[in-house]
């Protein structure tokens, strides 16, 4: 029998939201979604200069910072895996229509619900399709690099592990 567990977040981006953990960590995948790297993983490599989950670590399992590379206070792109930043500001995101009301920091926020077992079925179709579309990145660095070089596409390369694939080894 699978437990459900209701969280409630409390931090500088939402108060008093509620969701439901439906599914096991890291289980109860779609089948069209099979990401390389768990949350843990991406926020020990460095993901988005260290800043993305400052002030939410309540709501997901202590074992996931322990490795994490977090700036304190302003974001740190050295701290990310290839050094660089590799993404555009929360507002961007906001005025392309890509942000959900119940994920308001974006993907990365959505993956680790997702991952921790939170299941909403029409924004889980949305995010699984916009993580697919974001292969081709891969596949320009595939055609472009030669295998293993790590300072070709840098920028591509950070910007594919912020979406749970592993780049280090293109």
């Amino acid at each position: 029998m699978r437990q459900i567990v209701e969280v409630i977040v409390n931090d500088r981006m939402q108060q008093g939201y509620r969701y439901a953990r439906t599914e096991a960590f890291g289980q109860g995948f779609d089948p069209d979604f099979q990401p390389e790297l768990t949350p843990a993983q991406m926020l020990s490599l460095g993901v988005f200069c260290g800043k993305y989950m400052t002030d939410c670590q309540q709501e997901f399992p202590a074992d996931w910072f322990l490795a994490a590379k977090l700036a304190p206070r302003q974001p740190d792109c050295s701290l990310n895996y290839f050094g660089v930043r590799a993404s555009v500001p929360l507002r961007v995101w906001i005025e392309k229509g890509w942000i959900y009301p119940d994920d308001p920091r974006g993907w990365f926020q959505w993956y680790c619900r997702y991952y921790s077992g939170r299941r909403l079925p029409e924004e889980d179709r949305r995010q699984i399709s916009r993580w697919k579309a974001f292969r081709r990145h891969a596949a320009q660095v595939v055609k472009n690099c030669n295998p293993g070089d790590p300072f070709c596409r840098p920028k591509q390369r950070q910007a594919l592990l912020q979406w749970a694939y592993d780049s280090r080894d293109l």
